[in-house]
């Protein structure tokens, strides 16, 4: 979606899913209240809504009533499934139902949490990218190949809304109120809520590498803990591999098959993330940072950057900076 589709999504439908996270579905809910509190302007309503049309209990317990019928696509710019536990029993044929006539009828569409799951059940991913909840990632993968599935915490792919669940949902949602409402408004929302960056698109949810990929792969873990290590003073992936007692042609279809990856450019991510890490959250200076992750040179860095980033580390400083002022 284009800068001027976000801002001007307005009425939102949350499709509630049985067990959905109350977590994820608060983080999507409160930064619009408070959006239009603060701008004393109705700039987003939404409903709530249940594929029968009754109450749905979250995955702590307590249940939440819808507020109307999902009546007509057409009166929502934007529907959000809102997953959690037991997403493969949640996504019901009702749910499937509501999710394809609204893609019909070229409505967009979101998930936060694992609504992700239902969205590709539906069959209205295919070629689209995703994110949902780490502990999904690889089954759902092996499940739905034809959606390329991330761990970045949301993705907005054209008319395709996604977010990882937990608290990122705010995040997703301040990246709106920001097209809507301007950068000032979403860092006042933002620190109404105690929250000290709004985090975008190029962040990552932290995930336990086991969970990614199993504990049958002691040498995949044990190189990839080894990256971890060494970031300042990054190790020769043949002296890697030869310590792990595998040959690198191994541990490159470990990497290819398990991480997406090949071993240099899983390390060569690691480190530009840890350098992103911290320029935004510490006071070293952008040489600094550069000598702190292992680059011989700022010009290397700085592509480097700007290849995975799309922009050049000072403009990181300089977003930072910005966002200070305006809170």
């Amino acid at each position: 979606m284009s800068p001027q589709q976000l801002g001007s999504l307005a009425h939102i439908g949350f499709l509630m899913l049985p067990n959905f996270s109350m977590i994820a579905f608060a983080n999507a809910v409160e930064p619009l209240r408070m959006a239009n509190h603060l701008s004393r302007k109705r700039l987003y309503r939404w409903s709530l809504i249940s594929a029968d049309g009754q109450p749905v209990a979250a995955s702590n317990g307590l249940s939440l009533a819808p507020t109307t019928a999902p009546g007509e696509p057409g009166d929502y710019d934007l529907l959000i499934v809102c997953g959690g536990i037991q997403v493969r029993e949640a996504a019901s044929d009702g749910a499937l139902a509501i999710i394809r006539r609204f893609a019909s009828a070229g409505v967009p569409l979101g998930g936060v949490c694992t609504g992700a799951f239902a969205l590709a059940k539906a069959g209205v991913m295919n070629g689209y990218r995703s994110s949902i909840h780490w502990e999904n990632l690889s089954s759902i993968r092996e499940e739905f190949p034809k959606t390329q599935f991330s761990s970045e915490l949301f993705v907005i792919d054209r008319d395709r809304l996604t977010c990882s669940g937990g608290t990122a949902p705010l995040d997703l949602m301040c990246n709106l109120i920001r097209h809507k409402g301007g950068k000032g408004l979403a860092a006042d929302v933002s620190a109404q809520f105690i929250v000290d960056r709004i985090r975008d698109q190029h962040d990552h949810q932290h995930i336990p590498l086991l969970a990614r990929v199993g504990t049958g792969h002691e040498s995949l873990i044990d190189a990839a803990l080894a990256m971890e290590m060494n970031i300042e003073n990054p190790r020769p992936l043949d002296d890697l591999a030869a310590e792990l007692g595998v040959s690198l042609r191994h541990l490159e279809r470990l990497f290819k098959r398990y991480l997406g990856s090949t071993p240099a450019q899983y390390y060569l991510d690691l480190r530009l993330r840890r350098a992103r890490e911290l320029l935004l959250q510490t006071n070293m200076s952008v040489m600094e940072v550069t000598v702190a992750t292992g680059f011989l040179s700022s010009s290397h860095f700085s592509k480097s950057y700007r290849n995975l980033f799309g922009y050049p580390p000072s403009r990181e400083r300089q977003q930072l900076a910005l966002e200070a002022a305006i809170m």
